[in-house]
């Protein structure tokens, strides 16, 4: 099963979420596929991508280690991450916030969503939930793929390269927070999300 978490401000129509959704649905696999819209609160977020992962765990026989792969985009990726050392499992993470609590702190007010005219509030209690949620770096880093743009406008690449060193994925070069060149590389997320290896 394929749990995608996206970021901030996002929503299961972003351009990552839309094509991911896709090709699962190409390959027969559209009900291993889960893309919730997320609530603003952290500790709500990470509340309901718990309770999915519970459900398939009890109505599926899902085994987290062996079947669960977390996809994160941006601070989804953050969340996967603190979801994926609890539940031993894989995680993709793309452009993912390291530092949640510092990087998120900016962000404290009023925002609309990328993807509707739906608006949400973002209070300062959220930015002390994710200092509460915060995990060190991967126990092990061999389960997650990273993959990371040098010109993310957004967050410092070398933060991520170093926070999931021994992790596989790749570092592209250029590139773009929202990863608009993700097409290219779906093919290969899709392979570890399903394999746990690249290729």
């Amino acid at each position: 099963m394929i749990l995608y978490l996206h970021g901030f401000r996002s929503s299961p129509k972003s351009q990552k979420a839309t094509l991911m959704a896709q090709a699962m649905r190409e390959k027969g696999l559209e009900d291993q596929w889960l893309c919730p819209q997320l609530p603003a609160s952290p500790e709500r977020s990470c509340a309901l991508a718990t309770y999915l992962i519970e459900q398939a765990v009890q109505n599926r026989d899902l085994d987290p280690e062996r079947d669960l792969t977390l996809i994160g985009s941006s601070l989804g990726g953050y969340y996967a991450t603190c979801l994926a050392e609890y539940w031993k499992c894989r995680a993709v993470v793309l452009n993912p916030v390291v530092y949640a609590s510092r990087d998120l702190a900016t962000q404290v007010g009023e925002h609309t969503l990328y993807h509707s005219d739906d608006s949400f509030a973002f209070l300062p209690e959220y930015v002390d939930e994710l200092a509460e949620m915060a995990v060190g770096k991967p126990a092990h880093p061999e389960r997650y793929y990273l993959l990371a743009a040098k010109g993310d406008e957004v967050l410092d690449w070398q933060e991520m390269a170093d926070w999931y060193a021994g992790s596989q994925g790749r570092i592209l070069e250029g590139g773009d927070h929202g990863l608009s060149d993700f097409e290219q590389w779906l093919p290969e997320v899709l392979t570890f999300a399903l394999t746990g290896r690249c290729n």
